[in-house]
């Protein structure tokens, strides 16, 4: 059985605990929490440290923590020549300390502490130093995942960029979609199956197939129309900026 530690208490150091919980191939035997009552409803009591020193021999610690606190994280560790792996998608393998063997246990998903998700279909990207904490990781991933992918550091940059593009920047298009509802006394549930069918066409279209709309028509007439109606700036800048980006796609310069 291969142990594991969680040196975090987040949403994503929550969700590894309770997949580490269900999981018969890993022993989840500590997990680091400055705020012990943060993961108190997930784990037995002697199970959670907020001191270094305390932290118990594992095959692998996983830093779970902000992206800016993950090198001062893994220079407080007080152990050396342990594989030592952080879950950013955008921090290099070699900003952990390097007093400890470094990997990356990147899982590719948004996550909210109290929306469950299912491990098993979230990719899991994958670097390490060596080829042996390679395979250990990979053993740990598969356990959890169908999914697990050999990423390198500069791959994993790009695949956080697009993910921001399709998740981050996504929702926040819905957040203004939710407002000029609610603007006009629309329920946004109206949108929801449309979102929905967006959302499965890309299962089986590239995104530039699935495009539709007035953009992707040059319908001049409705763009202008819409560009009228929304008086808020903010709503009216992204109209046209993803507009005319639409509108050139494919263009060659």
């Amino acid at each position: 059985m291969t142990k594991v530690s969680i040196i975090g208490s987040g949403n994503l150091a929550q969700h590894l605990i309770q997949a580490f919980q269900l999981n018969s191939q890993i022993e989840l035997v500590q997990v680091f929490a400055r705020n012990k009552k943060s993961v108190a409803h997930l784990l037995d009591s002697d199970a959670i440290t907020s001191d270094y020193s305390q932290l118990q021999v594992a095959d692998v610690y996983i830093i779970a923590v902000s992206d800016d606190a993950i090198a001062e994280v893994s220079s407080q560790l007080p152990f050396e020549n342990q594989l030592v792996v952080h879950t950013s998608g955008t921090v290099d393998l070699d900003t952990l300390h390097d007093k400890n063997r470094k990997g990356v246990f990147y899982p590719l998903q948004t996550f909210s502490k109290n929306k469950v998700v299912d491990f098993k279909t979230i990719p899991i990207c994958l670097e390490a130093e060596n080829k042996t904490d390679l395979q250990l990781l990979k053993k740990i991933a598969h356990s959890i995942s169908d999914s697990v992918y050999e990423i390198s550091s500069e791959q994993r940059k790009a695949l956080h960029v697009g993910a921001v593009f399709v998740n981050n920047f996504v929702n926040y298009l819905y957040q203004i979609g939710n407002e000029i509802c609610e603007d006009n006394q629309i329920p946004f549930d109206i949108l929801k199956p449309l979102i929905q069918e967006t959302a499965n066409k890309i299962v089986t279209l590239s995104p530039k197939e699935a495009q539709t709309g007035p953009a992707k028509r040059n319908d001049l007439k409705t763009i202008a129309a819409h560009e009228q109606f929304l008086t808020d700036e903010n709503q009216a800048t992204i109209y046209k900026l993803l507009t005319q980006s639409i509108q050139n796609n494919g263009k060659k310069l």
